[in-house]
């Protein structure tokens, strides 16, 4: 299979309209939640500007463990209620943080990242995990980002993991 991604442009949230429609292109009817994430973590990586890395963490027991992600090696466990990640897993909410210095109990996976937004992945009422993007530029987040990752999200569950 061949996929070419296209350049997004525009006001954010037609850029995400644009980005989730390649996403569901992309995961196409892939149920493999591994594969998915991969690829999902690649176009993000790859299509959004100013990141230093985009991946996910995955809930085992109490703690997320790294999963598929693009950019430098990372933490590999983070507690439950720990950092931005387990924040978000804790209290099930996206976590939009511009300046990660400033969040009490950040961990510092990558000295290089300034801001992180993470968006807790859901199951039939589970957290099964995180998608997590980092960026080296302060308030590289906001709430139009907030919406078009959390819809991202909702399409990787979705396709990967019916009801």
């Amino acid at each position: 299979m061949s996929f070419a991604a296209a350049a997004l442009t525009g006001p954010k949230p037609e850029q995400y309209h644009a980005f989730n429609q390649q996403l569901a292109a992309l995961i196409g009817d892939e149920r493999d939640f591994v594969a998915n994430m991969a690829n999902m973590a690649a176009l993000i990586f790859h299509q959004l500007p100013d990141l230093n890395w985009a991946g996910f963490y995955l809930m085992r027991g109490q703690e997320l463990v790294l999963g598929p992600f693009q950019g430098k090696p990372a933490c590999i466990r983070i507690p439950l209620g720990r950092g931005v990640c387990g924040t978000a897993a804790a209290t099930r909410e996206t976590q939009v943080v511009p300046d990660v210095h400033a969040f009490p109990g950040h961990i510092a996976c990558d000295a290089d990242s300034r801001s992180e937004i993470v968006v807790p992945l859901i199951h039939d009422g589970a957290i099964i995990g995180v998608l997590d993007l980092d960026s080296p530029r302060p308030g590289r987040f906001d709430e139009d980002d907030r919406a078009g990752l959390e819809a991202a999200a909702g399409l990787l569950v979705q396709a990967s993991l019916p009801s």
